[in-house]
């Protein structure tokens, strides 16, 4: 359980940092962000494969399908959207609504374990989720008010508008990628953290590859400077940096904490991913977050231990059965 938690903390760490690519990369469409990174992702998972042939050799059919719908989904569409939202809405906005992953991941979870009924009342995840809505309350006017302290025009606000919609996407992208990862891992425990990993690393090359050919010529000759961009150093190492880091360790982290905990559980330490992003976020602002985000962000956390305490009820039997079976007292 301990490892399983700070697999999951390492993992939030790392993937926190993708929220500051679109805005140090702020001339490139999120679509190429997205592209780029698991492209690079792709590269790194070539490499690794090499030195574990013999374990991806092993992998059925339908382990590379559920692969491909994996990075697809939870990777690339889910980056796509989220960055996208960032440039157009700037970070500390999507960050906080990818805040609700921990308690809706919990309960897409806890729906789908017992097939349509939930395991807990949902009376009892109304408080977290009321008070994590007044946590993106908060956070949504401070952040109207610094949208129109920059820019009070029409346009801006259309900006934001569609920038919330995307996040919401990549919300909806990210809550099923997680609980169909922690259910193909499970299924199959002999299924190694690192393997895995590699095996979304080699199915996404072809399609981010494929992704660029189709994004320059459609889009290659309206100002932006298809492949590399108006930076290509910085974008290639910005690039690699993050499909090393927040693609390949953060999922191999991640893979670890979904061997070791159970999907609501895991589902709830997403919050160290959206923490982490807040932080880097008001860094790369290079100020203190106003009072309204420290209190949504306390907001945020309240209503995920809340959403904890939901579930502990529906935890604790399967611990105590398992504790019996061990021969435990």
């Amino acid at each position: 359980m301990l490892i399983g938690i700070l697999c999951a903390l390492g993992a939030g760490l790392v993937w926190g940092l993708v929220f500051i690519v679109p805005l140090l990369l702020g001339d490139y469409p999120g679509i190429v962000l997205s592209l780029g990174r698991y492209a690079a992702f792709g590269a790194i998972a070539v490499l690794v494969a090499l030195f574990d042939r013999r374990a991806l050799r092993q992998l059925s059919r339908r382990d590379w399908i559920v692969a491909l719908k994996l990075s697809v989904v939870g990777n690339l569409l889910y980056y796509a959207a989220l960055a996208s939202a960032v440039q157009l809405a700037d970070a500390p906005l999507p960050t906080m609504i990818i805040g609700t992953l921990p308690v809706v991941i919990s309960i897409y979870a806890n729906w789908l374990a017992e097939k349509g009924t939930a395991s807990v009342p949902w009376l009892r995840l109304a408080m977290p989720l009321t008070i994590m809505l007044g946590g993106l309350l908060l956070v949504n006017s401070s952040e109207l008010a610094h949208m129109q302290t920059n820019s009070a025009s029409a346009h801006g606000k259309a900006d934001y508008a569609l920038g919330c919609g995307l996040t919401v996407a990549a919300v909806l992208a990210w809550t099923w990628y997680p609980v169909s990862n922690a259910r193909h891992l499970q299924a199959h425990p002999a299924l190694k953290a690192s393997t895995w990993a590699t095996a979304q690393g080699l199915t996404i090359l072809p399609v981010s590859l494929l992704g660029f050919c189709l994004y320059g010529a459609a889009h290659g000759a309206n100002g932006f400077a298809f492949p590399l961009g108006p930076t290509p150093t910085l974008f290639i190492g910005v690039m690699l940096a993050t499909g090393l880091l927040a693609s390949w360790i953060g999922t191999l982290l991640w893979n670890h904490a979904s061997h070791r905990l159970p999907t609501s559980l895991a589902g709830q330490l997403i919050v160290f991913e959206t923490l982490a992003a807040l932080a880097y976020a008001f860094w790369w602002r290079h100020s203190a977050p106003p009072k309204m985000v420290l209190a949504g962000a306390a907001c945020l956390i309240v209503g995920v231990l809340l959403g904890i305490r939901a579930f502990r009820p529906r935890l604790a039997p399967k611990a105590a059965l398992s504790s019996c079976m061990n021969g435990s007292p």
